[in-house]
């Protein structure tokens, strides 16, 4: 069950409720479902009782303990618990197959997952100034609000129902890409930086992180291809006897940071210079993320020899077999990476962008996914002697859904997602 299924569970379940005759309320177009949060437990929770409180003249919790019964012997659910005011905690069946559906729901619906019919029929019309920000936002909003349904126009003239803070000055020296950005990720009440922050290709500017993400995971999908596999949805994690053969085949626990015949250095270079990323570090998938598996070797400024490459393609795999190194494991873990959250959300995301006529939620939602991809990918591929297995084509579909989604939002903002960077 994928969280969009779960939104749907949850309506069914105050749906029944209604009919029975134990709620009087309208019931609400979508249930937002996250993470729990502190003090929740199981693998999803909604404010869905809060929300509906007020209008059946209930406290949130009896609210939450009318749905709760409902929800309880929903498919797919295996308990439900309340916890603090209402909140309404549910546990899956099987969380596993959580990701693999979601992973799934993204490949089948590509550059379409996310869209929905939140403003199915409607017609936005919307009337800006003659201004360069707003003539931007309002470009973007039509192509956001036809993921919903709707159909957006562009005005000019009175009453304005548009108006961002312009700009302070022509963003168009720094090139069409970094335009947009510039104008589109600041909320529309904010003076947007028309700098060359923008351009520079290093872990503090959001723009890059986003596009590098992308052109790192094609690059990971060429090398997979050169390995001989492809991706399939499925469990991330190896048996535990491979992850056991692993600790005795190297001697010691592996780490994530090892690329192939080296020992961490604890950072490596990009090829962009100084352009470090260690996101990964510490973090059950970690390892710091290093350069596109098909970039040129960087010359490694602290020790003078050349990084090698973490995505770990053909030649890495060549040069560990030749110097007769032991094969070593990547990392594993049971638990969902933080990557299934923001993946999840990007649907809801997408239908408040376009009826808040806001694509700086969007803008913000894409450095958010790509933060949370990048410390991921160092696992992707085998290391060393490591043969593809089932858990690496599912890293790799994940890793590919991911790409998905930053290169449909990217292209919804105007904004190339580049195959190579």
């Amino acid at each position: 069950m994928t969280p969009v299924e779960l939104s749907r569970t949850v309506l069914h379940a105050v749906r029944r409720a209604v009919d029975g005759g134990e709620l009087d309320v309208t019931v609400p177009e979508r249930a937002v479902v996250t993470e729990p949060g502190p003090g929740g437990c199981g693998d999803f929770s909604t404010t869905i009782a809060l929300q509906l409180a007020r209008p059946a003249g209930q406290p949130p919790r009896r609210v939450a303990e009318i749905l709760r019964s409902h929800l309880a012997d929903a498919d797919g659910v295996r308990d439900v618990v309340v916890t603090g005011p209402g909140f309404l905690n549910i546990s899956l069946d099987d969380q596993a197959d959580v990701l693999t559906a979601l992973v799934r729901e993204i490949r089948s619906r590509g550059a379409e997952y996310g869209h929905g019919d939140a403003l199915a029929g409607e017609v936005v019309a919307l009337r800006v100034p003659y201004e360069v920000r707003a003539e931007v936002v309002a470009d973007a909003v039509v192509r956001i609000v036809a993921t919903q349904g709707g159909r957006a126009t562009v005005e000019h003239g009175e009453p304005v129902n548009l108006r961002p803070v312009p700009a302070p000055e022509d963003p168009a020296p720094l090139g069409p890409d970094a335009a947009q950005w510039a104008l589109l990720h600041p909320a529309p009440h904010d003076r947007p930086r028309i700098t060359a922050d923008h351009l520079v290709q290093r872990e503090g500017n959001p723009l890059f992180r986003v596009r590098y993400a992308h052109a790192r995971i094609r690059s990971l999908s060429r090398n997979a291809a050169r390995l001989g596999f492809t991706a399939e949805p499925g469990p991330l994690h190896e048996p535990t006897s491979k992850v056991s053969t692993s600790l005795v085949s190297t001697g010691h626990e592996p780490t994530g940071q090892e690329s192939a015949g080296h020992q961490p250095t604890g950072h490596q270079p990009t090829a962009h210079g100084d352009a470090r990323f260690g996101h990964g570090a510490g973090r059950p998938y970690g390892g710091p993320l290093g350069p596109a598996a098909d970039t040129a070797p960087a010359a490694d400024v602290d020790t003078g020899t050349e990084a090698q490459d973490v995505d770990t393609g053909t030649e890495a795999q060549e040069a560990e077999a030749q110097s007769g190194g032991a094969p070593r494991r990547t990392p594993v873990t049971t638990a969902p990476p933080p990557l299934q959250t923001p993946l999840a959300d990007h649907p809801r995301v997408l239908a408040l962008a376009a009826t808040q006529r806001a694509p700086d939620r969007l803008a913000r939602h894409l450095v958010t996914v790509a933060d949370a991809v990048l410390p991921f990918l160092p696992c992707v591929l085998p290391r060393g002697e490591e043969k593809p297995s089932a858990a690496h084509r599912a890293r790799l579909a994940l890793a590919e859904a991911a790409g998905t989604v930053l290169a449909g939002g990217l292209s919804l903002l105007g904004i190339d997602a580049p195959e190579h960077l």
